[in-house]
């Protein structure tokens, strides 16, 4: 009897869930077109589409990813008050139009490089928010075997994190000329911040890319900030979409998912058509301050960010898109939140109770396919195997 009872209400419930579907189905529509922001361009005759398609599965699908995004990030700032990370540690929240769009303009084949701020770009080139936050709390279930950190992660087509400021330019430049050399159709976006665009190992990756006509996306991720200091105070120039000087360059709403989407794929398209390079500014915020150790509000003031949430935040711009144009309800998207809320505290139990790494393991992976030979440690007589 117990079990014929349990098999009734569980149909019910079923049932249940299977007409809310198709009620939100029948009341949704597959696309809707929508207007957005004109970039300004420089060298360019032409830019990206002022209106475009968005369709009910796109909008789902980029609605839960800068969800996942935005959820995984405030959980890591959780984790590293409980002392669980330690370290350095640069939250994109605020940005995730940014990756998210970024990735939805290129093709999975396509090269990824990005700064130390680098955990929203990890999990939309396809690492799990379990593998990010086991990573970031040194776990031997990390994306890096817990020996990477915040800023040291990678996946296919994926080459970090890079901890240097604007180290990643000249890198990028590199594997746009293997993308060219191979002849693939692939291209890289570089991605650097404000702070490093006046690096001038930026300026010398410019000049070769544009010399040897590299498939390469440089992209300037503009939160307004470079640590604590304003554009304003740091640029002599901050026109960062026309720093290429003699390489085409368009600026960017890198608040709008659908504006950063649309002008990646013009930029992309650009790149294989065998233009050369292509400069993208994405003008953005975000809400942390530069690391965890800069609360920032000392150069910045908390009226400035709120109003930046409350009048630009990348999520609620999507989701008041979806739900005004029915692409979704607003049940829906509650109910993608709380499956997003439950993905994350279980990969934050898991990041919290994985077994760290051995100390032998510490040599391993330096070549990606070499024998074993031995590693010094930290004097001449710790040794330490190195197994690829």
């Amino acid at each position: 009897m117990l079990a014929a009872f349990i098999s009734r209400v569980l149909r019910r419930v079923a049932q249940k869930s299977a007409r809310r579907v198709l009620v939100a189905s029948r009341n949704s529509s597959n696309d809707a077109t929508f207007e957005i922001k004109k970039c300004d361009l420089y060298l360019l005759e032409e830019g990206p589409p002022v209106t475009t398609v968005l369709t009910r599965a796109e909008g789902l699908k980029y609605y839960r990813m800068m969800l996942t995004v935005r959820r995984m990030e405030l959980k890591a700032d959780q984790l590293y008050k409980q002392k669980f990370i330690r370290g350095f540690c640069h939250l994109c929240d605020g940005q995730e139009a940014c990756c998210v769009g970024l990735e939805a303009g290129i093709n999975p084949s396509d090269h990824v490089i990005t700064s130390y701020r680098a955990h929203g770009v990890c999990y939309t080139r396809g690492l799990s928010v379990r593998s990010i936050l086991a990573e970031l709390t040194g776990r031997r279930g990390g994306c890096a075997k817990g020996k990477g950190g915040s800023m040291h992660m990678y996946t296919k087509n994926f080459y970090g994190g890079n901890g240097i400021v604007g180290a990643q330019g000249p890198l990028g430049a590199g594997i746009a000329l293997a993308c060219k050399y191979k002849g693939n159709d692939e291209i890289c976006l570089t991605l650097y911040g404000d702070g490093a665009a006046n690096q001038g190992q930026i300026a010398e990756a410019f000049n070769m890319a544009a010399l040897w006509k590299l498939p390469c996306v440089f992209i300037c991720e503009n939160n307004l900030y470079g640590m604590g200091t304003s554009t304003e105070r740091a640029a002599a120039s901050p026109d960062y979409y026309k720093r290429g000087n003699f390489i085409p360059g368009l600026k960017v709403d890198g608040m709008d998912v659908l504006c950063v989407r649309e002008a990646t794929k013009f930029a992309a398209n650009y790149c294989r058509s065998g233009k050369g390079p292509i400069l993208m500014e994405l003008q953005t915020y975000r809400y942390h301050g530069h690391s965890m150790s800069d609360p920032g509000v000392s150069y910045r003031t908390r009226e400035e960010i709120q109003e930046v949430r409350s009048k630009r935040d990348p999520i609620i711009i999507l989701q008041d898109r979806m739900v005004n144009s029915k692409l979704a309800t607003v049940e829906e998207l509650k109910e993608i939140g709380a499956e997003v809320r439950k993905e994350i505290d279980d990969a934050a139990q898991f990041a919290t109770t994985d077994p760290e790494p051995h100390l032998e393991e510490l040599g391993h992976h330096i070549y990606s396919s070499d024998s074993s030979f031995e590693v010094r440690g930290a004097n001449p007589w710790i040794k330490f195997k190195s197994v690829s």
